[in-house]
């Protein structure tokens, strides 16, 4: 178990049918970072099936959970697990409550979609999964293609294969460039 080196607390939101490498890539890194991260099922239990078949078993329900005991909600892509976080009324609730607060909320491949139709992405600067780009334009963001964005109180990044680096951008934000830096290199990312 890792020693908590972050007294923020992340809430990383698993739907059926998400990406299964870019959840469990930040919910590994901020483990290993001692960023406390809640797994949390937007299903009636805490059993997720992934898009790619693989079953999770979160750590609470959308349905018990504190909100306010969260510093940033988490959510990762997938189809069909990026519509299915949308359906979530509970969920689209409280990223819009979090970023009119001024609190972080962060998503990766189509996720970041969520955000443009919630109407959050105008004039953000911003990153997503390329099959979802036209939402985010859209919705008024400055569109980039970087790995992982960090604008404000929200971070955005591309697909499965930026994963590592969402979930860097995240331990960053909390903990600091040298702490990611460091993890980075401890996992051989940067070399």
């Amino acid at each position: 178990m890792s020693v908590s080196a972050s007294e923020h607390k992340v809430a990383l939101f698993l739907a059926n049918g998400c990406e299964t490498i870019e959840a469990l890539t930040v919910a590994d890194i901020l483990y290993r970072a001692g960023i406390p991260c809640t797994k949390v099922s937007v299903n009636s239990t805490p059993v997720v099936v992934t898009s790619h078949n693989v079953t999770v078993v979160a750590n609470t329900t959308v349905d018990h959970l504190d909100w306010d005991s969260f510093d940033m909600l988490v959510l990762p892509g997938g189809i069909p697990g990026t519509p299915n976080l949308k359906a979530c009324a509970p969920l689209m609730e409280q990223v819009a409550r979090f970023h009119r607060k001024g609190k972080m909320i962060a998503a990766i491949c189509a996720a970041p979609s969520i955000f443009a139709q919630l109407g959050l992405l105008k004039g953000v600067r911003a990153t997503c999964n390329p099959s979802v780009e036209s939402i985010l334009l859209d919705g008024g963001a400055d569109l980039v293609r970087e790995n992982a964005v960090t604008t404000g109180n929200i971070i955005t990044s591309r697909a499965m294969g930026t994963a590592i680096p969402f979930a860097l951008a995240i331990v960053e934000h909390y903990l600091g460039k040298e702490k990611a830096d460091d993890l980075g290199r401890n996992i051989l990312y940067y070399q």
